[in-house]
């Protein structure tokens, strides 16, 4: 049967239409996980793995049954079903975060440390990297023993600038130090916790507690007045890093803790119930900033 030019004409373009529906439709498909956020932003990814850095708090020492390094119950890495942590909270959402969760901070650690560490987490290309340090800048002996502001910032800056050139794309969480005055103006009078602080725990702050002597109270002012100062540090280089850096908001120094959240083995360290506490206040939701 013979077919006049317009027919062939019109059934070209039916082909053609046909065929340009069928690529739109495969592009729907294949765009349908993947594509942009209802602003048209791309959607960021979820992390497939983290780190922790930081000193003995989030190490998780003396949440366990001995004093001593107890990772399994850290607020930010800790996989063990007592405590909700981060990862634990990522992991009910992306499975494929499951083994991937490294926890190199150490207990007695101090910003002197963490550019070490944060190289650890460049070199295990970490997506989300959380820190918690400070406490040990204070604690590690008196007084006068404290790191200075500047040099406190200086190795701050240090670890940041090796998160950021070899992580450029991962995200960071930075807490704040918790208030160890709040932990002195709870246990000076508790017999326990004096005693055990006697055992040499942070002496900057808990050393004599039970004293009300000016210079104990002005040594005690002097320490709080310290990790105020480094929390702003903290919070400032985070703000340098830039959009990919999150600053908790001084949640973590907030905490309006009771004895019943740290260990009994010193009345310093977050036990079980502290863990989840610091976990709690400082998950910061979806990873998405």
């Amino acid at each position: 049967m013979a077919i006049n030019r317009e027919g062939t004409v019109q059934h070209s373009r039916y082909v053609l239409v046909l065929a340009l529906l069928g690529v739109f439709a495969l592009a729907c498909e294949a765009g349908a996980d993947a594509g942009p956020a209802p602003t048209g932003k791309p959607r960021p990814a979820r992390p497939s793995s983290m780190a922790a850095l930081g000193d003995s708090i989030t190490a998780g020492t003396a949440s366990c049954a001995v004093y001593v390094g107890c990772s399994r119950n850290s607020w930010s890495t800790g996989s063990a079903e007592a405590v909700d942590s981060h990862y634990r909270r990522l992991l009910e959402t992306d499975p494929a975060l499951k083994g991937r969760a490294r926890n190199f901070a150490v207990p007695g650690a101090q910003a002197a440390d963490l550019p070490a560490q944060a190289a650890s987490a460049v070199d295990a290309g970490s997506a989300y990297v959380t820190i918690l340090i400070g406490a040990n800048d204070v604690c590690a002996g008196g007084v006068d023993d404290m790191t200075s502001v500047r040099t406190f910032r200086s190795h701050v800056d240090k670890a940041f600038g090796r998160l950021k050139r070899g992580l450029p794309e991962s995200r960071i969480l930075v807490a704040s130090i918790p208030d160890v005055y709040r932990l002195w103006e709870l246990g000076h009078d508790d017999a326990k916790a004096v005693q055990a602080w006697r055992r040499g725990v942070c002496p900057a702050m808990l050393a004599n507690a039970t004293s009300t002597a000016d210079a104990d109270d002005d040594r005690r002012r002097r320490v709080d007045e310290r990790i105020d100062a480094y929390n702003d540090q903290l919070a400032q280089a985070c703000e340098a890093y830039g959009r990919r850096c999150r600053w908790d908001g001084g949640a973590a120094h907030g905490v309006r803790f009771s004895l019943d959240l740290v260990s009994k083995a010193d009345y310093f360290h977050p036990n079980v119930a502290g863990q989840n506490r610091l976990a709690d206040v400082t998950y910061p939701g979806r990873i998405t900033w």
